[in-house]
């Protein structure tokens, strides 16, 4: 894949397609960022734009992983103290995972976030950015919380972040897509250049197929379970045999998780994966991309139940590294 190829694949959104082209056209030492609130155990939310981040190393980038310990200390996630120790155990894992720790930059937002220039500057979009505008930008991440002062700070600091981190690119889950259009639209007012974003899909609940995956509402995956966790996990997935289920009995659209988690997960860490059956079944398939299998179930070559089981044993394999780290943080 070219550089392009590898920034967009399996993105949600780019904004803005000729900003990102351009970037592409001499990717080498470019600075990518992701933020994270530290919460302690990677999940297949966080992995998902994991992956990105993977991608863009691949094509020459830097990245660069904030870990948002200010963010994280207005969201009431505990003291400065106890979220960086979070946000430690949340590094290893990364690293685990796969990403390069050569071009890979971890940064506390605490060491920059409190200087007087950024405070400064934090204080002009406050008064130039309506309630309103703050708490719409906010509005995706927040959830169905009560605002406070806290909540329309929060998008503002993001704002900033992206100028004082340095940065050519922001990355994001879709639910970022707010935060990073206010950015584009209150940079400018401070003088500072609007930089592109890249979108990541949500995903949708594993065990309805309806919504996204959560970790605080539903079930999801994360670097704490077993192998037999994920198996159990991944074979009470809900797993039609299409691409395209029917809505539900209210008319809920609905998507395949496991072809989604095949999509997003799987083919970008591994350039061919292998469906072990028996011979009086058919035997093994084999499969380079994820429109083969995915047409498969579509066509009843591929059982669900065989798709299920071929997941749990990639996503298995995906997380291992980042499970044994664990162990050795808490040993």
């Amino acid at each position: 894949m070219d550089a392009y190829e590898l920034l967009t694949r399996n993105a949600e959104e780019v904004v803005t397609d000729e900003e990102v082209r351009d970037l592409t056209e001499d990717p080498e030492g470019k600075r990518a960022y992701v933020g994270y609130e530290p919460s302690g155990v990677l999940h297949l939310g966080h992995l998902l734009t994991a992956n990105k981040l993977i991608d863009l190393q691949e094509a020459g980038m830097e990245v660069v992983i904030l870990l948002a310990d200010a963010h994280a200390y207005l969201n009431e996630k505990g003291s400065l103290e106890e979220i960086r120790a979070t946000a430690e155990r949340m590094k290893a894992q990364f690293l685990a995972y796969g990403l390069d720790e050569e071009r890979t930059e971890f940064v506390y937002g605490s060491t920059f976030q409190f200087d007087e220039a950024y405070t400064r500057d934090l204080h002009t979009l406050e008064q130039a950015t309506t309630m309103n505008r703050a708490q719409r930008a906010m509005a995706e991440i927040q959830g169905d919380e009560t605002a406070k002062v806290s909540h329309l700070v929060y998008p503002l600091m993001q704002t900033l972040d992206i100028e004082y981190l340095d940065l050519d690119l922001a990355v994001g889950g879709l639910d970022q897509r707010k935060v990073h259009m206010l950015a584009r639209e209150k940079l400018p007012e401070l003088d500072y250049e609007v930089r592109p974003a890249i979108h990541t899909p949500i995903l949708a609940d594993l065990t309805t197929g309806e919504g996204k995956m959560s970790s605080s509402e539903g079930t999801t995956i994360s670097m704490e379970d077993s192998t037999a966790d994920v198996e159990e996990k991944v074979n009470s997935a809900y797993c039609p045999p299409t691409r395209d289920p029917e809505p539900d009995d209210e008319g809920n659209e609905r998507e395949n998780p496991v072809l989604e988690l095949f999509e997003y997960h799987v083919f970008p860490r591994f350039d061919e994966v292998v469906v072990e059956r028996p011979e009086e079944y058919g035997g093994d398939l084999t499969y380079e991309g994820y429109e083969s299998l995915a047409a498969d179930l579509d066509s009843g070559e591929l059982h669900p139940a065989d798709a299920k089981g071929t997941l749990a044993t990639y996503l298995d394999e995906l997380i291992a590294p980042g499970r044994e780290k664990l162990r050795e943080l808490r040993d």
